[in-house]
């Protein structure tokens, strides 16, 4: 009987050592795999894929700067994590006092970037598995500014930028776009590329001009004005009308000979200027064709010339209306 007690306490204390070695084994796996330090990078970087900003400041543990939150959640949280291609984490790296390093390596546009994750031990889980928690830092800015304009995109929503600039905090790794599209005005789209919370950004400054639409809406007032003084002084029979162009004689020039026509309109040019949008100084030439007489040799002949004009305007570019007002001086 001794015996066999003895062979089943002995069977008995190799299933407990074994399954003692299964229990190491198994927590071991966990802590390096489930419960190791590359899980709350995981879960961070899907939180970014979701738009879940709330769920992915919990697990950055980040202060939230003075800055627009706008980039922080959503359908722009998801734009900038969606550029985030062929994401790859790697082995945990130790690092001082306990923590440990997660990188983080992917591409955006192509480009190859790393990011780098710190780690440290915030408790343990059933006794026995680790809890890894990212160390608290503090997001980044991407700062934005726009030409004439308070208002611009960012990730394709729309924000505010009083007199023109603003700061958004953003989540990171990620790629931020500003533009700016009207009916009138346009600008070029910037980037900022953004892999880590220590990184100095360059700001998205976007420098926005008049399109071909407020160019030819502006284009086609200025030639119907000049149309009409031309036709208003050949009308009058003005060699000096209150137009741009005049001309002026030492001859008698016949009554209902006198024509004014356009030959080169102005080329539209528009530029920003103090918080305004002008129009640069127009030059262009007017003819004119009548009979005149010298005064004295009484000879009578065809006179035709071609004068060269400039004149100045204001312009006014509202919701819904351009309003150019032409200024001549003499």
């Amino acid at each position: 009987m001794s015996q066999a007690l003895i062979k089943i306490a002995a069977g008995w204390l190799t299933g407990l050592l074994l399954a003692i070695a299964a229990a190491i084994v198994t927590i071991t796996l966990v802590n390096n795999g489930a419960a190791g330090p590359q899980e709350p990078v995981r879960e961070y970087l899907a939180a970014l894929h979701n738009g879940d900003g709330a769920k992915a400041l919990g697990l950055l543990r980040a202060n939230v700067p003075a800055a627009n939150a706008a980039m922080l959640d959503g359908a722009a949280l998801k734009t900038a994590s969606s550029r985030v291609d062929d994401v790859k984490l790697g082995s945990p790296e130790p690092r001082d006092g306990g923590q440990m390093m997660v990188p983080v390596e992917y591409t955006i546009d192509g480009s190859h970037l790393k990011t780098e994750f710190l780690l440290e031990k915030t408790g343990t889980q059933w006794l026995f598995f680790n809890k890894w928690s990212l160390v608290p830092s503090t997001l980044p800015t991407v700062n934005v500014s726009v030409v004439n304009s308070v208002e611009v995109e960012l990730n394709g929503k729309p924000v505010n930028a009083p007199n023109g600039k603003a700061s958004f905090a953003v989540f990171y790794p990620g790629e931020y776009e500003a533009s700016f599209t009207s009916e009138y005005f346009t600008a070029a789209p910037q980037r900022a590329t953004v892999t880590s919370a220590r990184e100095e950004l360059p700001g998205l400054n976007l420098a926005t001009q008049a399109n071909t639409a407020l160019r030819n809406a502006v284009g086609g007032q200025l030639k119907k004005y000049l149309d009409d003084c031309a036709a208003e002084a050949t009308k009058q029979q003005q060699l000096q009308p209150n137009c741009p162009f005049y001309h002026v004689s030492t001859n008698r020039v016949e009554d209902g000979t006198i024509k004014w026509a356009i030959k080169d309109y102005p080329k539209v040019s528009i530029e920003p200027f103090e918080g305004h949008w002008v129009v640069a100084p127009l030059k262009g030439t007017a003819q004119l064709t009548a009979r005149e007489q010298d005064l004295f040799t009484g000879e009578i002949s065809t006179l035709k010339v071609v004068h060269d004009f400039s004149f100045t305007t204001e312009l006014n570019v509202g919701a819904d209306k351009i309003t150019v007002t032409p200024v001549v001086t003499y």
